[in-house]
C-alpha cells in the first residue's frame, strides 16, 4: 500500500467522498454527510488529507483530519476532527482503516493537535469497533449531527 497526503479536492478524493457519500446513503437514506466540508478544511498545517492506493495504482482507502477549535458545534481547543474514513469494498479487513488512523493520529499529534474526534453512527458498527479497539471513548457529542439519536462521538487524547 502506498499512503499519499493529497488535497480534498483531488480528483481520487472526490471519487472516494462519492463512494463514501453512497455508502452514508444507503445506510441512513439521508443523501449522506451534510457536515460542511471545504478542500482547505485539510491543508497542513490545520489538517491532512490521506489516500491510500493498491498495487495497481488504485486509490482504495481514503481518511483526513481538520483542526477544529472550541466553536458553538461542540468542539473544544485543539481538536483534531477525523473526516471521511472510508475503505473501498473487496479491500476492507486488510488493516488499512487502522494504517490510516495511526497515520492521522501522527500527523495531527505532530501538528500540536491534542485530542482526536470524530463523530460516526450507531449503523456503522465496523467503524465503532475500529475506533474503540484503537483507544477511543465515547466524548459529548459536537459538530453537525450533535443533535441526532443516531450519532455516536468519540476522542481520543493525543
Amino acid at each position: 500500500m502506498n499512503i499519499r497526503r493529497v488535497r480534498f479536492d483531488h480528483p481520487d478524493a472526490l471519487k472516494l467522498n462519492d463512494e463514501v457519500q453512497a455508502e452514508y446513503h444507503l445506510r441512513y437514506g439521508d443523501g449522506g454527510d451534510a457536515t460542511s466540508l471545504d478542500a482547505a478544511d485539510f491543508d497542513p498545517p490545520r489538517g491532512v488529507y490521506l489516500i491510500a492506493y493498491d498495487e495497481q495504482d488504485r486509490p482504495v482507502a481514503t481518511g483526513g483530519w481538520r483542526g477544529r477549535d472550541r466553536n458553538e458545534e461542540g468542539n473544544e481547543d485543539g481538536d483534531a476532527e477525523l473526516k471521511r474514513m472510508f475503505v473501498v469494498d473487496g479491500m476492507r479487513g486488510r488493516g488499512l482503516a487502522r494504517r490510516i488512523l495511526t497515520e492521522l493520529e501522527a500527523d495531527a499529534r505532530a501538528a500540536g493537535r491534542t485530542r482526536m474526534v470524530l463523530e460516526t453512527g450507531s449503523k456503522q458498527p465496523e467503524a465503532i469497533a475500529l475506533y474503540v479497539s484503537s483507544g477511543y471513548e465515547p466524548c459529548v457529542k459536537f459538530g453537525y449531527y450533535r443533535h441526532h439519536e443516531e450519532s455516536r462521538c468519540y476522542a481520543k487524547q493525543l
